[in-house]
């Protein structure tokens, strides 16, 4: 999933992951950020966003949340069953809709690593230790474990999270 930068989809420029997207990578979700202040990259989302703001926001206001709720359900169940799109040859969303064949999971799959790999528990602070130093992977990460791999650039290592690199620690480096 190529996502926005701001919450809940990234947390910053230097650490991208939230709580929400470690849980997508739980589940097998590859997430990657769309380059930060180019909503072009986003374009489909934004157009949605304009319509959403044109057809609905732009003609109320609601007196609480479960009346937002309603105006905005019976919206989505338009704009995806009934409102013809111009790019879907006039024919609303639904006619193009394919339930997924991948089932969604009762549980989280677990966690696990290669027996090679160097597993770290990241702490509260969402950091790491290993040869004595501490490596920073961001608060998401708290109470997960993360595998370090070898890598072909030399005096470093590949953080893993589950099967996705999320980042790279340059042993070199003064602390």
């Amino acid at each position: 999933m190529t996502m926005d930068n701001g919450p809940p989809w990234g947390d910053d420029r230097d650490n991208p992951y939230t709580p929400l997207t470690v849980w997508l990578l739980r589940l097998g979700i590859k997430v990657s950020h769309s380059r930060p202040y180019h909503p072009q990259t986003q374009g489909k989302d934004e157009r949605f966003h304009r319509t959403l703001k044109g057809e609905l926001l732009a003609h109320e206001t609601f007196a609480n949340l479960a009346i937002a709720q309603k105006r905005f359900d019976a919206w989505r169940d338009m704009y995806n069953l009934e409102r013809p799109h111009q790019a879907l040859g006039l024919q609303p969303p639904v006619s193009r809709y394919q339930a997924s064949p991948r089932p969604f999971p009762e549980s989280l799959p677990p966690i696990e690593y290669a027996p090679d790999d160097q597993v770290r528990m990241v702490q509260a602070k969402g950091e790491f230790s290993y040869l004595g130093r501490t490596w920073k992977v961001g608060k998401a990460f708290r109470g997960y474990p993360v595998a370090l791999r070898a890598t072909p650039q030399e005096g470093g290592l590949d953080v893993y999270f589950c099967q996705y690199r999320i980042a790279f620690i340059d042993l070199k480096a003064p602390q």
